[in-house]
């Protein structure tokens, strides 16, 4: 599939359109055979297109933003079905990367309010790049802004105001044997989460206790060790209802999600 999907970009073409295709000469042959010894070299498929489909974008990728995952789809739809019946949700998205999260939501639910947050300057880059595209598509704009999600500081003129919070954030342990895709690709701030991989889930507690309002929504993806250790994370901090963790399509934990206490105050 990868070589197929090399060649159609090397040719311009789409994957059905191959199947027309009888030859491939020159320098499309030159570029294709380039492209195939850099996907065998493990640099990502996504960084060698320029583009991650995601749900039912098609956004921006490379050097120094974190590849978009297939099971990362299943958050957004669980935050879609938390948003339903809200007219206008107001929703923070921590950690944002490529934009994943926040523009399909921004996307799906024309009416919601999204603020995309990422604390890397290179990956902020792509947001802002996929967040242009999506609003001259005519989706409803989401607000970029630079910061780290465990910073008690940001954006206090939500605070209370916020219906969900969601975030992908990194939560791989320190030390962690991870393919040469990742470990030399991905970056850095995206991927490593301290000894259990959760120091900036215990951060971005405190952020999305003070931003969402009572009754508001958290949801947190997490690798598949950590099905039983986040939650427990969740609850330890206080202020939680409904904490549960869900399974994604291959039936492995994925992500955390809990429900704002009346009352609980924020941190």
């Amino acid at each position: 599939m990868d070589a197929e999907l090399l060649l159609a970009h090397a040719t311009g073409r789409t994957r059905a359109g191959l199947l027309v295709l009888d030859t491939v000469d020159g320098p499309v042959a030159e570029r294709f055979t380039d492209l195939v010894e850099q996907r065998a070299d493990r640099v990502p498929l996504q960084h060698l297109t320029g583009r991650a489909p995601f749900r039912y974008l098609e956004l921006a990728v490379g050097p120094g933003v974190f590849v978009p995952r297939p099971e990362t789809e299943q958050i957004v739809e669980w935050c879609l079905a938390r948003l339903t019946g809200v007219a206008e949700p107001v929703v923070v998205d921590l950690g944002t990367g490529s934009g994943a999260i926040a523009l399909s939501i921004a996307h799906e639910h024309p009416g919601a309010r999204v603020t995309a947050i990422e604390r890397d300057a290179d990956a902020i880059e792509w947001t802002r790049v996929n967040a242009a595209a999506r609003a001259a598509a005519g989706d409803r704009p989401v607000e970029v802004l630079g910061g780290d999600m465990t910073d008690p500081g940001l954006l206090r003129a939500l605070d209370g105001r916020v219906d969900l919070v969601v975030s992908n954030p990194p939560y791989v342990p320190d030390g962690a044997r991870l393919p040469r895709e990742v470990a030399d690709h991905d970056p850095p701030l995206a991927l490593w989460g301290g000894p259990d991989g959760l120091d900036v889930v215990r951060g971005l507690l405190g952020t999305a206790a003070r931003l969402l309002r009572p009754g508001g929504a958290l949801g947190i993806e997490h690798a598949d060790q950590q099905g039983t250790a986040l939650p427990a994370v969740v609850r330890a901090h206080g202020g939680w209802a409904d904490v549960a963790d869900h399974v994604d399509l291959a039936g492995r934990p994925r992500y955390t999600t809990a429900t704002r206490v009346a009352g609980a105050g924020g941190d």
